[in-house]
Formats: C-alpha cells, structure tokens, sequence
C-alpha cells in the first residue's frame, strides 16, 4: 500500500474522531461542568498527535521544537487535516450539546 487513503476511509476516520471527541468532550463537560474544556485543550492534543518531538523538549529547547512542530504542520496531507478538524467538530459539537440540555434543564450529578 501506498499510504494514501480512499474517501471512504478519510469519511470513517472523521466520523470516527468526531465521535470519540464528543463523547470524551460530553464526559468531560459533565463531569467538570466546563462547557469548552475540550475546545481548548484538543489543539494540545493535535500537537501531541503530530508531533514526535517529546513535552520536555518544548522547554529545554523550544527553537527546535517548535520548528519541528511547524515543519509536521506543513508536512501534513489533506485527509490528515480532514480527519483532525472532524475531532475538533465533535469536541465543538459537545460543548453546544451541553449548553442545549442545560437550557432544557439538565442537570448533570
């Protein structure tokens, strides 16, 4: 195989993501009643992703990692991008979700 992917399998791989996110950015939301947590922090959760460059070398040499950071972004292929944005649409999607039951009356624990 060649490493590229079929449409179908770039469609999966969204829904696939998009759904874990949700469901992790739901959890999150209920159980720390913070609406975008998820938002926020699934940038640092791309980062880790991508990059093969460890947490620790952000501090001690950050030229490098960071450099390295922009040099994966760069390197990415669009079903990579697609696949990623659908994790960020469910973690989004989770944060409406939760506000939509909390003005309905929901109340979580």
């Amino acid at each position: 195989m060649d490493g590229s992917l079929s449409i179908v399998e770039v469609m999966l791989s969204f829904l696939l993501f998009m759904v874990m996110f949700f469901g992790i950015g739901f959890l999150v939301n209920m159980l720390l009643r913070m609406t975008w947590l998820m938002a926020i922090v699934y940038p640092i959760v791309v980062i880790l992703i991508v990059d093969e460059v460890r947490v620790f070398d952000y501090i001690t040499s950050p030229g490098m990692a960071f450099s390295s950071l922009g040099d994966k972004f760069v390197s990415l292929h669009a079903a990579d991008i697609i696949i990623l944005i659908g994790g960020f649409v469910g973690a989004i999607l989770a944060g409406i979700v939760m506000i939509i039951l909390r003005r309905m009356g929901y109340r979580m624990f």
